[in-house]
């Protein structure tokens, strides 16, 4: 495993890695999270399953290309003034297909979790050429009644970021603890861990902000995402406080075909204990449409 970084057009470059060989499966990491929000462990068991198995950075965060414009305040993202260097899904869906070509890679198995999923319903919806399967995981289509935070995440996110490494570690295991997976083990030790990476990585927030100008640019994405061909499978826990569950079930209604999988226990992160669970849904989904394909 080394981190390499490519240029996928548009004057941006993303730092990815990759795991194992075999069919190529791409996760696409949520809002503000970096390429290890794919934990390697989980990685390597999918690679272990048979996959080529590829976690990137998104535009912003981590060592892929920061953009250097003022982000959105929340008082702008509300009344939709946004500066016109704001980007929005498309454009991240496109810096994706551009690390597929990049990869030479035509076409893949497409794995993105809460934005991540948002990033890869836009990448099967528009390049459906290039996604063997979909797994939307605690996603949403960006419509306004379904799938929205709890008041209190709100409230939590707006605090103030995070100054030093400390603070960065003591804030993560603030909102993991709020928002991850109650009906699990929390492993305060890891999350801790993680989130010393990605201060060490990239300490800076501003990349966040100008992510989630992007979520909230793109609105409702429901009508676009009938394009979609792939064969779909959408993720959710029952105690997701980031992500309600109505948006994994506007995901299914919104998608032809799509299946709904509900995780008990499980908010809106990826706890070890529902690993056997993600790992079995994500490989069988994408082993079907190989089977599909060959029959």
């Amino acid at each position: 495993m080394t981190e390499r970084t490519v240029d996928v057009g548009r004057g941006i470059s993303l730092a990815y890695e990759e795991f194992g060989t075999g069919e190529p499966l791409v996760l696409v990491a949520g809002l503000g999270q970096q390429l290890h929000s794919w934990p390697a462990a989980f990685c390597e068991q999918l690679a272990e399953r048979g996959y080529r198995v590829i976690r990137f950075d998104n535009r912003d965060v981590g060592k892929s290309t920061h953009l250097r414009f003022k982000p959105p305040s929340p008082a702008a993202i509300l009344r939709r003034r946004w500066s016109p260097d704001q980007y929005d899904l498309i454009d991240m869906a496109t810096d994706t297909v551009g690390l597929l070509d990049a990869l030479e890679l035509a076409d893949v198995h497409l794995a993105g979790a809460s934005m991540g999923g948002m990033i890869a319903q836009t990448v099967a919806a528009r390049h459906p050429d290039r996604v063997r399967t979909l797994t939307s995981i605690f996603s949403n289509t960006g419509a306004r009644r379904v799938g929205r935070p709890a008041l209190s995440t709100w409230l939590m996110m707006a605090s103030r970021p995070a100054r030093t490494r400390e603070e960065a570690q003591a804030r993560a295991v603030r909102i993991f603890r709020h928002i991850g997976s109650h009906g699990f083990p929390f492993d305060e030790a890891w999350v801790r861990e993680e989130a010393g990476i990605g201060w060490d990585r990239d300490p800076s927030p501003a990349g966040t902000a100008r992510q989630l100008g992007a979520i909230f640019r793109s609105g409702d994405r429901t009508p676009g995402l009938r394009a979609v061909t792939a064969p779909t499978l959408v993720i959710h826990g029952d105690r997701d406080r980031m992500v309600h569950p109505t948006g994994g079930a506007a995901t299914v209604r919104a998608i032809t075909g799509a299946r709904l999988e509900t995780i008990p226990g499980m908010g809106h992160d990826l706890p070890r204990g529902a690993w056997p669970r993600l790992l079995d849904l994500i490989d069988s989904h994408a082993r079907q449409r190989s089977t599909d394909a060959t029959t």
